[in-house]
């Protein structure tokens, strides 16, 4: 059989980079775009006899043959889940179904759920079997034994054929989760006929002695099966790919997956992102795995525990390398914002699951970044022509499996992702329609450097206007990149905004230490100055920073005594500048405050004397409320008051006005006087606008020389989070000009 050497990631970047170019407009591609329209939260498909805390997940998914009910496997819940989708703009929850086991994947045919269920008692003893489950009244009409520890499965095209995945997986924890460790895993194959499989049928293609990496240990990952029924199957630990004929397990070819040479790949988790390393000789190791005709091959490179080239390929069944990513699908994702800096060190943006389908009779690839929680649409252009990236769509924590919706014009994606014990995201099925329309995500976007390197961003917190030019903002990151403090030029003149520049913060000459930048405001000469959020327990000081416009300190002034002495960890928020006086909201309450009443300080840079002044806050429901934003204009200060809570149970996410002839900051430590607000927006409905769950951080506003409104939130660094920022051009506001 055929061996592939190493890919020239230098050729393959100069490929993909003519076919992937940065996310195009949505009036640049088609009339049509994908839009999501809905995500619905899993756990409300938990039984009422569970705990409705438990751990619930959406892993792979598919469709009822008549489109209106998506099944997806539940492996920590133990079965699977349905939801309702005939209006896939409001999904219902339809039930769940125990397995008595791990379900590791699922597809349906007829009214019947094909269910692969883990039962191993351990690693050398696995075990599982196949269940057919009646979706009607949710009996098992059969039950097949596997004979070891099943991954995926697969239905042939022609609905005769169902071939299972057994891999036998390694113990990650013992000698390094180095193979071979027996016993080797195989890959089964049976008759199939609307929904029922025949048992007896059992057909067992051997995949020892084909891989180059541990033969004896194959341990296949994913399966998929053409028009011709034959199947192919990724041995991802093995770094091999193998064909064979469903009906009679012959082999009919079977390569090596290869390897490649990455340059100008981000490799280090500093707290900064740099896309300046280099790897050699990397392992593609794909996971999932679809036929794109009889022919070709597509295939997400996720990696496992010694490879992962970042991006995706299409090869024949003979081993043919017909495409390569390169970084170019990792480039994308990092100008989206969606780079995952924890995740440099191992397989970066690590796209796993990827799913093929045709809308308005052109094929789609859509790869799944279960990292970046995002989603790359690419047009398949045919054998012989590189895909062309068309859409990145956004989707919940860490997606999956995916399907597409024949005759609807739907996909759906699977977000396993379950953060109940942390108190953050629900694991999530995602909905997305085809339709006429603009792409409403990404809404804010980078470009590359002069170096050919993408401008990597992310955790934007505070946001302020240039005072000359309409349209130009400036954002800085917080402590998530505490390697590369930041200002980012804002070009919101266009759709979606770009980013045109990144300014480092530097103290003599070097990217500035022990900040937490949270606000930032021009100072009228060209320069800013920076609001940092002090941690104590971290060496980090509460205070405010005065850069040039190269972002080089030039001043420091530390909060005085009287603060410090009262202080606690939720510090400045946001600053703006009123005449000589720099105005800092404090997120939450200090020691010296009432409950339910936060400072807005006051510091005089002509005269250097301190004061601040008393703002009221909602009241609290769940978790805490907190300022994130201050900003002047005309004759007001607008500020943002938000809860940390998210999806259903974020309430607070709010928009307040005080007038600036209230701001009459008394000394430190006298009485406050306590400010009136009025209220100017309700974010909440802002922050629904793409089909999402709410998001917890709306941290900048802005508004403009000529008066139109911005908002960004903060996307954590898509740390424990899906990566999402939205910048929202509001537009004008009711506002005095004063």
């Amino acid at each position: 059989m055929p061996k592939l050497g190493k890919l020239l990631s230098s050729v393959a970047i100069i490929a993909v980079a003519s076919a992937a170019a940065t996310t195009v407009n949505a009036e640049e591609t088609s009339a049509k775009v994908f839009n999501r329209i809905a995500s619905f939260p899993v756990n409300t498909n938990i039984p009422e006899n569970m705990e409705q805390t438990s751990e619930s997940s959406a892993e792979i998914i598919d469709v009822s043959e008549d489109g209106m009910m998506l099944v997806y496997s539940d492996s920590p819940l133990g079965g699977i889940g349905m939801v309702d989708i005939a209006d896939p703009k409001a999904p219902k929850p339809a039930g769940f179904i125990a397995t008595d086991g791990e379900p590791t994947s699922v597809a349906v045919q007829g009214g019947n759920a094909l269910v692969a269920v883990n039962t191993s008692e351990n690693f050398t003893q696995p075990s599982g079997k196949l269940l057919s489950i009646n979706l009607a009244d949710q009996s098992i009409a059969q039950s097949c034994d596997l004979g070891g520890q099943p991954d995926s499965v697969a239905i042939s095209p022609d609905g005769s054929l169902i071939a299972v995945a057994i891999e036998n997986e390694r113990d990650e924890d013992l000698n390094d989760g180095i193979i071979p460790q027996m016993p080797a895993g195989f890959v089964l194959t049976y008759k199939l006929n609307n929904g029922a499989v025949d048992c007896d049928s059992k057909v067992m293609a051997d995949m020892t002695g084909l891989a180059e990496i541990a033969p004896t240990d194959p341990e296949p990952e994913f399966v998929t099966i053409n028009d011709a029924n034959e199947v192919a199957v990724t041995l991802q630990e093995n770094n091999h790919v193998v064909v064979f004929n469903g009906s009679t397990g012959d082999i009919i070819s079977h390569f090596s997956a290869g390897t490649v040479d990455l340059e100008n790949v981000d490799t280090d988790e500093e707290g900064a992102l740099t896309f300046d390393g280099t790897l050699k000789d990397v392992p593609r190791e794909p996971d999932a795995m679809k036929w794109l005709d009889n022919n070709r091959l597509v295939m997400a490179n996720e990696g496992d525990y010694k490879g992962g080239s970042r991006g995706f390929t299409i090869m024949s069944k003979t081993g043919e390398i017909l495409f390569d990513s390169g970084l170019s699908l990792e480039y994308e994702i990092a100008m989206a914002g969606h780079y995952p800096e924890k995740r440099s060190g191992n397989k970066g943006a690590e796209p796993e699951g990827l799913e093929v389908g045709t809308f308005d009779g052109q094929q789609f690839i859509f790869i799944l970044s279960e990292r970046g929680s995002i989603v790359g649409a690419y047009k398949d252009m045919g054998e012989g022509k590189a895909p062309e990236l068309a859409q990145l769509l956004p989707t919940a924590l860490a997606p999956e499996g995916a399907v597409a919706i024949k005759g609807r014009n739907l996909l759906a994606i699977a977000n396993e992702a379950d953060l109940i014990e942390d108190g953050g995201v629900r694991s999530h099925v995602t909905l997305y329609e085809y339709a006429e329309g603009e792409a409403s995500y990404p809404m804010i976007v980078s470009g590359m450097d002069d170096t050919g390197r993408p401008i990597g961003w992310g955790a934007l917190s505070g946001l302020t206007a240039d005072l000359e030019k309409p349209g130009i903002l400036y954002a800085v990151n917080d402590s998530f990149y505490a390697m590369q403090p930041t200002i980012f030029t804002i070009d919101a003149n266009q759709k979606p905004a770009k980013i045109t520049k990144a300014t480092r913060v530097t103290r003599g000459g070097a990217n500035a230490q022990l900040l937490d930048l949270e606000g930032i405001t021009t100072d009228g000469e060209g320069g800013f100055w920076l609001a940092s959020e002090g941690r104590t327990d971290r060496m980090i000081p509460h205070g405010l920073y005065h850069v040039n416009a190269d972002g080089e300190i030039k001043e420091q002034v530390v909060f005085p005594a009287e603060l410090l002495a009262v202080e606690k960890r939720f510090g400045a928020e946001g600053v703006t500048k009123i005449g000589d006086t720099l105005w800092v909201a404090i997120q939450r309450e200090w020691q010296d405050d009432k409950a339910g009443f936060v400072k807005l300080v006051a510091y005089n840079t002509a005269d250097k004397t301190w004061g601040a002044v008393s703002y009221p806050l909602d009241e609290k429901g769940a978790g805490w409320v907190g300022l994130s934003e201050i900003t002047a204009y005309g004759d007001h200060v607008y500020i943002v008051e938000r809860d940390n809570q998210i999806g259903e149970a974020a309430k607070l996410k709010k928009l307040y006005s005080v007038s600036i002839d209230q701001l009459n900051p008394a000394k430190l430590g006298e009485e406050l006087p306590v400010m009136e607000k009025t209220l100017v927006r309700d974010f909440l409905p802002d922050l629904k606008s793409t089909g999402g769950y709410v998001v917890d951080k709306i941290e900048g506003f802005a508004i403009d020389k000529n008066g139109n409104a911005f908002a960004v939130t903060d996307n954590d660094g898509i740390d424990d989070s899906n990566g999402e920022t939205l910048f929202l051009n509001l537009g004008p506001l009711e506002v005095s000009t004063n």
